[in-house]
């Protein structure tokens, strides 16, 4: 039994012909034009085609196949033609008033919500939260929130130092990044410690075409080592050592390795943070027999001023992070080669900013901070 169900060229089970979309010779011309021309926006060339094949009486299935869209596009595009002519097809009906439109006090109370309130059950609202919250759509606040700059799910961290002698530290460190002594060498001193040699449960499969690289969650410890490194300013290279422990008799020993390794003739001054090791006593009397050691300094909570912590960075993210290791003794060869790799190709690090740059971003950070709480 075939049911008389019909909509359009489609009766349920079997395909009928459409009607053939009636239009004058001066608007077939108009539409073969609009086609052949090279600036026509390609959204008017694919309702022109569709309305000159159903002008042609092809069925809309059909017309929707060599077209590569939709039947409903196809009917539509159909319609709008039959009612307008070939106006109908440069341009998308109006889609008519926004069903909610907010005034400038609710947009107003939605950005003073976002910053000054949250959630009870959150840290900070989300779009459909703060919707629920308000009584409007999510859209509306994601809309909102975008002409306003408001970022709610993100936050930045900072870190200002409370060192009394910032200026002082930070003028001696910066002048020697921009103007370093003759006859020395400026050496970032620090110590990338508790590197573990991590050794992955299971193998992971390589990259391929449309895949990443995998790697299991969980691993297997080792071991850990520490990282002594001095990055030589102005030629790039480092002279690293990696020891078993992080204390004052390390960081002799790493001195000594510096002595060794640099032009006995040239004084060298080391950038150093603040940790306790730099400042023992042992080290201390160290540094009284070894006169052409100068040591210098950051301020409290400003490793970004060591320019080494840059390149701790660089062999963590490229030869450490993804690495798998069996032993310490495995991650300490891997971390050597690295270091012997780099100086056959060594890149400085230039220094650019000024201490008047520098503090000027520091007062602005503090004025911020002090207004915001």
């Amino acid at each position: 039994m075939l049911y008389n169900c019909v909509s359009s060229d489609r009766v349920v089970g079997m395909w009928t012909p459409a009607h053939a979309l009636s239009m004058t010779p001066e608007q077939q011309q108009t539409l073969e034009a609009w086609v052949r021309a090279p600036t026509t926006p390609q959204y008017v060339v694919l309702r022109s085609r569709i309305c000159l094949r159903a002008h042609d009486g092809l069925p809309n299935h059909r017309i929707a196949k060599e077209l590569n869209t939709s039947r409903p596009t196809v009917l539509l595009w159909r319609q709008r033609f039959a009612v307008s002519g070939p106006t109908a097809l440069e341009q998308d009906a109006s889609r008519g008033a926004s069903v909610q439109r907010l005034d400038e006090s609710q947009i107003k109370a939605i950005v003073e919500a976002t910053l000054h309130t949250t959630p009870r059950d959150a840290t900070h609202w989300s779009t459909r939260t703060l919707a629920k919250s308000c009584g409007v759509s999510h859209m509306s606040i994601a809309r909102i929130w975008d002409a306003h700059g408001l970022q709610p799910h993100r936050v930045r961290s900072f870190k200002l130092s409370r060192d009394p002698a910032f200026v002082e530290k930070l003028t001696d460190v910066v002048g020697l990044y921009l103007n370093p002594p003759d006859k020395a060498l400026v050496l970032c001193v620090d110590e990338k410690s508790q590197i573990q040699a991590l050794d992955r449960t299971q193998p992971g499969l390589p990259m391929k075409r449309g895949r990443c690289a995998t790697m299991t969650h969980d691993y297997v410890r080792h071991g850990t080592t520490t990282l002594f490194a001095a990055l030589n300013v102005a030629e790039g290279k480092v002279i690293g050592g990696c020891f078993e422990r992080h204390r004052h008799e390390e960081f002799l020993k790493f001195l000594r390795q510096i002595d060794r390794q640099t032009p006995a003739e040239l004084a060298l001054h080391l950038i150093v943070d603040n940790y306790g090791t730099h400042k023992h006593a042992s080290v201390q009397r160290w540094l009284v027999k070894h006169p052409r050691f100068h040591l210098h300094f950051t301020p409290t909570s400003s490793s970004w001023l060591n320019l080494v912590e840059r390149w701790f960075g660089e062999i963590t993210r490229k030869r450490i992070r993804r690495g798998s290791f069996h032993s310490v003794a495995e991650l300490v060869a891997v971390i050597e080669e690295y270091v012997r790799r780099h100086n056959e190709n060594p890149r400085p690090l230039v220094w650019t900013k000024r201490v008047e740059e520098i503090l000027g971003k520091v007062r602005h950070c503090k004025a911020t901070s002090v207004t915001a709480h």
